[in-house]
């Protein structure tokens, strides 16, 4: 299966990640490559080649850069992806989020900007739920 058929960027991760597990916290400067799942708490920065997941218990304060970046609990700070930011209906955001494409779930709050990095030219919005029905 190519990787155009995975629509979320969960779908697309492959290999183990590295684990802040709940209950542990980091404070400081994190850099490398590979794929990140933040289940418990960081304060600080990362510059990261891979994959950033915030779980839904996980909670960032700070900067996030990332080659991909998927939301589900808490960031206090700024997310900067090269590639995709994938935010999901659990997802609290308070700070700017910038990356190549935005997809925003339905019940997720972001509070702050948003900035696609990505194409110059709007996409065409195709609805495909139904037109409002005739009484």
């Amino acid at each position: 299966m190519s990787d155009k058929k995975l629509r979320r960027l969960r779908d697309q991760a492959s290999g183990p990640a590295t684990l802040i597990s709940e209950g542990c916290k980091i404070a400081g400067l994190i850099s490398g490559e590979g794929n990140f799942l933040i289940n418990g708490e960081v304060e600080g920065e990362c510059q990261l080649k891979g994959c950033v997941t915030i779980a839904e218990r996980g909670l960032w304060a700070g900067i996030v850069r990332a080659s991909t970046v998927i939301v589900a609990g808490t960031v206090e700070g700024d997310i900067d992806a090269s590639g995709r930011v994938e935010i999901t209906s659990t997802a609290r955001i308070t700070g700017t989020v910038a990356g190549e494409a935005i997809a925003v779930a339905e019940g997720a709050v972001v509070q702050g900007q948003m900035n696609t990095t990505g194409r110059t030219e709007p996409v065409e919005f195709i609805e495909k739920r139904e037109s409002d029905r005739k009484s």
